[in-house]
């Protein structure tokens, strides 16, 4: 592992999993010590956007996101919408609506209810002007066609833990979307195409994320025997990703750090809390 001589950003910890209720504490001050102090906890219901916001009390240098996932669409209500809205508006700290978008790879919502709900919270997004935290999944036409129906500056998009092929991630670039690479691109067997799209990503609007406690590398699974990923371990990410795109770790932390501050609106119009 890289020793921590620069900054990280991990865009993307599903913080409030029930796999990090042992040690929860212990987890974020590691990912400190290694230089990852900052992240944002992804919500993909509102029932665990009440569980970030709860979080986000307990550790000040934490950041959410307030949204429904495409699999918990089914169960998505007005009350909910109204939630999310009133979360991004009111706390500082809650910096992106999603996680939302379409997942038809396990469809464990029905794929029109997951596109309703997806417009409603893109239409709430782009009436407060906010960021947003994306999901596609063997879904690429329907989203793209959604989003660009109801987002006018993609420049506040991220498509959040990016797997597809060229021609997806091209689209995404050419419309002016942020894109998030995590610990999928390590994976020899099922990340090896992501390589050589590496360099299509432009540099200012690259984000890097764990997704833990899901997607750990694979060289860290096999060395830890243990299949849970953390946010400590987007050092070893950024560290594989600057090596295979020909820049120095400390290059690729600071320019992906003032990326994550710039999409999240950080130190404008959201700051830590002092």
């Amino acid at each position: 592992m890289q020793t921590p001589s620069a900054e990280l950003f991990d865009i993307g910890v599903n913080l409030t999993s029930s796999q990090f209720d042992k040690d929860r504490t212990e987890i974020v001050e590691h990912a400190a010590s290694l230089g990852v102090g900052s992240f944002v906890i992804t919500s993909t219901s509102a029932s665990e956007t009440k569980q970030a916001l709860k979080l986000l009390e307990q550790y000040p240098n934490l950041y959410a996101t307030a949204g429904c996932h495409p699999h918990d669409a089914k169960d998505f209500t007005a009350d909910d919408l109204a939630f999310i809205h009133d979360s991004y508006l009111l706390n500082q700290r809650v910096v992106a609506i999603g996680e939302c978008g379409l997942d038809y790879n396990r469809d464990f919502s029905p794929r029109d209810c997951q596109r309703d709900v997806f417009r409603q919270q893109l239409k709430v997004a782009q009436s407060l002007n906010a960021p947003v935290f994306l999901h596609q999944r063997d879904a690429h036409q329907d989203f793209l066609n959604i989003l660009t129906a109801h987002i006018s500056d993609f420049s506040k998009v991220v498509v959040h833990c990016f797997t597809g092929n060229e021609a997806e991630l091209l689209s995404y670039v050419e419309l002016g979307c942020y894109i998030g690479i995590t610990g999928w691109v390590c994976d020899e067997r099922r990340g090896h195409h992501l390589l050589p799209l590496l360099q299509h990503i432009p540099a200012d609007r690259l984000l890097i994320e764990t997704d833990a406690p899901y997607l750990i590398p694979r060289h860290i699974q096999k060395q830890t025997k243990s299949r849970r990923n953390q946010p400590g371990y987007l050092v070893d990410i950024a560290q594989f990703i600057a090596e295979q795109t020909g820049i120095s770790f400390e290059q690729l932390a600071s320019q992906t750090y003032k990326n994550s501050l710039r999409f999240f609106q950080i130190n404008n119009k959201y700051k830590l809390a002092e």
